[in-house]
């Protein structure tokens, strides 16, 4: 006589998932410093597959040397965007004067407002000012330290990427083939479909996002050189490249172009900078977003904010690169596991149930 399988009450299972999030999560954060870049790594060796691959098959490369020119090429390519932006700050040292000089007027402005609404005249508030700066010089050796350790954690950082990207270019079909043999063969064709579904979606993901960062850079720069503002070109790659952080970039962007127009030119301006920045990021987020990005990650807005809240939670900003990409992984997952499909639904949102309604019209 068969055994009936006892099925645990929603409570009890729903209790045992919170608390496998909550022991995952700790573990997440104990092992920051090897997952971070191993993701990271892992990310920009999708990205770089069709090259290596390319490198192989045309110009019979080996692996090694394949996987090795696909992350020069990579950091070549990142460090012409940063030529770029490092080309057009160095223009601002022509304007040190007019910034000097806005500064003072700005602080002039502010002394007689605290003068006039808090009763305090500017002896008292320069005596405040030395003060800090007292405190501050006092600390300024705890301070260059902090500085140098956290640029060399940082260094350290995108070495250890390169490095997981290399090797995990090396050794893909290794692991592939690791990942389907950990799993019975009845579930391998499930396995394969999942990583195929993996590397082709984050794939797009990424040119996605590329795609995007180019084309509103593209229009902020040509919007602020439409209107007069100067440095165009630095103002339109600030927003460009800020708008890949999802939802606080355009915070960002906003401060920093609002900061340097002041400092270059007037308040019409910067007020206008300010709303050009607000206007390109609303058509961004609306029309841009979902057609070029939204398209290959179908993820629901309030998972995604969840995600990216998460993110920043436990590894801080990288966190917040990685939320979006991990969330669609496990979108792909839960979609091709039969007990998992409600979490996948949960992830995607009624769009799904929508889309499918639509095609048996169609069928229909």
């Amino acid at each position: 006589m068969p055994t009936k399988k006892i099925i645990a009450p929603f409570y009890e299972r729903l209790a045992l998932i919170l608390i496998g999030f909550c022991i995952l999560g700790y573990l997440l954060i104990l092992a920051k410093d090897l997952v971070d870049p191993l993701i990271f790594g892992f990310l920009f060796a999708v990205l770089l597959l069709p090259i290596s691959e390319f490198l192989e098959k045309k110009l019979r490369l080996p692996r090694s040397a394949s996987s090795f020119l696909s992350i020069i090429l990579l950091v070549a390519f990142v460090g012409g965007i940063l030529y770029l932006v490092g080309a057009q700050i160095s223009n601002l040292n022509n304007d040190w004067p007019m910034l000097k000089k806005q500064v003072e007027q700005s602080a002039s402005g502010l002394q007689e407002w605290v003068h006039y609404t808090f009763k305090i005249d500017a002896t008292q508030q320069m005596s405040y000012v030395d003060t800090t700066a007292r405190k501050i010089m006092a600390s300024g050796g705890v301070v260059l330290e902090t500085t140098f350790g956290a640029i060399s954690s940082l260094m350290l950082f995108y070495v250890f990427i390169m490095v997981f990207t290399f090797f995990i270019l090396f050794y893909r079909r290794l692991l592939f083939r690791f990942v389907i043999s950990v799993f019975q063969d009845d579930n391998s064709h499930v396995v394969v479909d999942i990583a195929e579904n993996v590397q082709k979606i984050l794939r797009q993901y990424i040119f996605g996002l590329l795609l995007e960062m180019v084309i509103v850079a593209a229009v902020a720069i040509t919007a602020f050189w439409i209107i007069g503002i100067k440095y165009a070109a630095l103002l339109g790659l600030i927003v460009g490249l800020f708008n890949i952080i999802p939802y606080l970039g355009i915070f960002t962007a906003l401060l920093l172009s609002v900061v340097i127009t002041f400092a270059t030119g007037t308040i019409s301006d910067t007020f206008t900078v300010g709303v050009c920045v607000v206007a390109i990021h609303a058509l961004d987020a609306n029309f841009l977003l979902p057609a070029v990005v939204g398209s290959k990650v179908r993820l629901n807005a309030l998972i995604t904010f969840i995600g990216i809240i998460l993110g920043e939670m436990l590894w801080g900003l990288s966190g917040m690169f990685l939320s979006i990409p991990i969330i669609a992984i496990f979108k792909i997952i839960f979609d091709r596991v039969e007990a998992l499909k409600p979490w996948g639904y949960l992830l995607g949102g009624d769009y799904e149930v929508k889309k499918s309604a639509k095609e048996e019209m169609k069928t229909e």
